[in-house]
């Protein structure tokens, strides 16, 4: 112990290491009376504002204060500040919306908020897709259904292979894992492939269309250049919706993957459908 601290009796913890021991200084007055100040506003914090978890929600507090209220009564704000722009919105044909420079901007902006909350989590952010899952690209001109804007808002409204809406789009490839034998499967991917280049093995190519013609021209049509109307995808523009390697080509043939989109007309309102129907349809591959 130092010599000033001996003269002024400052006792030590009982802590001692190699010789040295630890005094027991009483901490600053001020340091204290802020720490009391602390715990006393905390106290007051938890009584007055929403503070302690329950099962389902927090204490709500003395004063009433919620974030989410906050939040709500904000989002009313906006809304019945756009409430004359969405109905005009709603009101104007989908193929007049261009024609509003006004209207267009609003409709693309509120589709790209639309979108980043609703779409990306499938289509991405930047709607490119993610072809590994079978979720199509939006930036490029290939639309099974048609990329006008109205066919556009059609899907949007009623999705996909869903069993939520009646009026969904609809299409189903049929698995030919039974129906084909692996070797009849070969010859008719190899033929896919020379639709867009260079087959795998172009031995099997002239085979391949022979089954091509029986089994699969009635959907895709003869040249193998689809049908919107079925939903039927262009073989010829090399386009692909899951890969469009021999393997790939193979597998969908063995076991005909078929994505599903959900409807949003009970999700959305009809300025929100029609707003992202716009955005999509300005990002580059709208027709």
């Amino acid at each position: 112990m130092a010599k000033k601290d001996q003269e002024k009796n400052v006792p030590t913890t009982g802590h001692q290491w190699d010789g040295i021991e630890e005094l027991d200084n009483p901490m600053p007055r001020w340091w204290l009376w802020t720490f009391y100040a602390c715990i006393v506003w905390g106290i007051g914090y938890t009584i007055a504002y929403p503070a302690w978890p329950l099962i389902k929600e927090a204490t709500p507090g003395l004063l009433g204060y919620s974030t989410r209220a906050n939040v709500a009564a904000e989002l009313e704000q906006a809304e019945a500040a756009n409430a004359a722009i969405n109905a005009k919105l709603v009101e104007t044909e989908l193929t007049q919306i261009a024609q509003d420079p006004e209207l267009l901007t609003y409709a693309t902006r509120k589709g790209d908020a639309v979108f980043k909350t609703w779409c990306a989590q499938c289509h991405g952010s930047g709607a490119a897709g993610v072809k590994a899952n079978g979720y199509p690209n939006l930036l490029d001109d290939d639309w099974l259904w048609g990329g006008d804007i109205e066919n556009i808002h059609l899907t949007i409204s009623h999705g996909i292979r869903n069993e939520e809406d009646p009026d969904a789009r609809f299409s189903a490839m049929s698995a030919f894992v039974d129906i084909f034998t692996q070797d009849e499967v070969a010859q008719v991917a190899n033929y896919v492939q020379s639709l867009s280049g260079a087959p795998n093995d172009p031995t099997l190519v002239d085979a391949g269309g022979l089954l091509f013609a029986d089994n699969c021209a009635s959907c895709h049509g003869e040249t193998g250049m689809g049908d919107r109307e079925q939903g039927a995808p262009n073989l010829t523009d090399a386009i692909w919706l899951y890969g469009g390697t021999y393997d790939d080509i193979a597998y969908q043939i063995n076991y005909a993957r078929n994505g599903v989109m959900p409807a949003w007309q009970n999700r959305l309102d009809e300025a929100s459908i029609r707003a992202v129907a716009a955005y999509v349809h300005s990002l580059g591959g709208g027709e």
